[in-house]
């Protein structure tokens, strides 16, 4: 079977599971999941979901996600889209209507969605389409690098050193298009009012008694001056006349937003960004394994209550001003806690073959940064292994935490990715074979210190002697006899 054809399949396989193509209101997905806006929640068959090879979990959220990992996510959304858009659009009545958008409701009230998550949702939609590029352009500048130590091939590096940089110094514009049409404005008015962020030009000008510089107030700034610009422009379509709105608003727009963006944002957003550099590294400086210890304990804690995208801003301003990123590394940790405790579980529970399929299934994808299957399907509904893979993330957290404290910073210039997978992707102060050297060591402490507390500490005698079963013991098979229906037994042997 081809490639396209094996996507194709999964994607029909999944589709009758959640309730068909006149189920789904929307398809979207990010570096791992499948993420389908459901009309109706009880179509799906959540087992057979599980069951099916492809799917290493779900999750649901503010939108039914299905875990198929990287890679095979980007290629089956296409596929799922497909046979949403080629099925027959259904008819539907008033009552109908009226029964849907009630039951809607019900749900959107049961999951009690809070202002703060919501907003922080919106914030990682506006980055996670970056991500592709981070990481492209992130591995294309290890390369470089490695090219330009080794002093191998000088008259390509100055093309790759383009390849890597160029992405970067357009950042701001392409955040600003994106939260423009996150926030329901035009994208392109967005983009085109961060555009002046990186305008050259702006060297020209002094704003709050200094002379601006491209590029001042990064990412953030370019989100504020989008905000803004979707604002104005809202602001445009009430009161400019119809006959006027396609030259007024869009120069209002522009107009408006860009002065408060040059006089007022660019200034501002750029001593936060400052701020937020400067405070990332003296912590790790002054406190790096305490630091570590407690962001790589809390990581998966945060990905639980969906807060860690509070975080995607500020790694790519890190990897804006410094060119990486010193925070993705030590929370990569959690991921490798997460292994560590599922290698614990997998010894602990020797006669129960489930857990232990599920665990060798998953650990190649856990190992690569992947850790929804584990966390889901393992640890998380195990409970206390969960509390012991985060023993395992603090651990490896605080061993990198502790070379930034003696002043060897291990980066990321790229954020996605995590694991094994993470090792392209690695910069920092010192040569590259010392920085792979720590990130290796933090893996390892992590490995390690998940696996001793899950080992040790993971299981209660309850716990041990409910989930240590046989799940797959055979069944006497049943036969039919004279009266009814009894088990058939095995002949016993004679007796002597």
């Amino acid at each position: 079977m081809s490639t396209d054809d094996k996507n194709r399949a999964i994607a029909a396989a999944i589709l009758p599971l959640v309730g068909g193509a006149e189920n789904i209101s929307s398809v979207a997905h990010c570096m791992t999941r499948l993420r389908l806006g459901l009309r109706d929640r009880s179509l799906v068959q959540d087992e057979a979901l599980k069951a099916l090879p492809a799917v290493m979990g779900v999750v649901e959220d503010d939108t039914y996600q299905i875990v198929l990992g990287p890679g095979t996510v980007a290629r089956v959304t296409p596929e799922i889209e497909a046979l949403v858009a080629a099925a027959p659009q259904p008819t539907h009545s008033a009552e109908d209507l009226a029964a849907q958008g009630a039951a809607l409701k019900a749900a959107q009230k049961a999951k009690n969605a809070t202002p703060f998550k919501l907003f922080l949702r919106r914030i990682a939609n506006i980055f996670v389409p970056l991500i592709p590029a981070l990481i492209g352009c992130g591995i294309i500048a290890g390369l470089n690098g490695l090219l330009i130590n080794l002093g191998w091939l000088p008259g390509v590096t100055p093309a790759l050193a383009a390849m890597a940089s160029g992405f970067m110094a357009l950042i701001a514009v392409f955040v600003g298009y994106n939260t423009a049409k996150e926030f329901g404005g035009t994208a392109i008015l967005g983009g085109a009012v961060a555009a002046i962020i990186v305008f050259p030009g702006v060297a020209k000008i002094d704003a709050f008694g200094q002379t601006l510089s491209p590029g001042q107030g990064g990412v953030l700034g370019a989100l504020g001056a989008a905000i803004l610009a979707v604002y104005v422009e809202k602001w445009c379509r009430r009161w400019v006349p119809e006959s006027l709105d396609v030259l007024v608003t869009p120069t209002l727009t522009v107009l408006v937003s860009g002065l408060v963006t040059i006089f007022g944002l660019m200034f501002v957003a750029g001593e936060i960004s400052q701020a937020i550099g400067d405070f990332a590294n003296w912590l790790l400086a002054n406190a790096g394994a305490g630091a570590g210890l407690v962001l790589g304990g809390l990581f998966l804690p945060l990905v639980m209550l969906g807060l860690h995208q509070a975080l995607i801003p500020i790694h790519t301003t890190l990897i804006e001003q410094q060119g990486y990123t010193v925070l993705l590394p030590i929370l990569a940790m959690a991921g490798a806690g997460q292994v560590g405790a599922a290698m614990a579980v997998y010894l602990k529970l020797p006669r129960n073959g489930s857990i232990r399929r599920t665990i060798k299934s998953a650990l190649p994808a856990g190992f690569l940064g992947v850790g929804e299957p584990l966390i889901y399907g393992v640890s998380l509904p195990l409970g206390r292994p969960f509390v012991t893979a985060c023993v395992g993330g603090a651990a490896g957290g605080a061993f990198i935490g502790f070379f930034n404290m003696l002043g060897d910073k291990v980066g990321s210039t790229a954020i996605g990715p995590s694991g094994w997978a993470l090792f392209p992707l690695l910069d920092g102060n010192k040569g590259l074979g010392e920085t792979i050297a720590i990130y290796a060591g933090g893996l390892i402490v992590g490995y390690l210190a998940g696996f001793m507390a899950t080992y040790f500490w993971g299981f209660s005698k309850e716990l041990l002697a409910e989930f240590n079963v046989d799940t797959e013991a055979e069944q006497p098979e049943v036969t039919v006899a004279k009266g009814g229906l009894t088990p058939e037994r095995e002949p016993e042997p004679a007796k002597v």
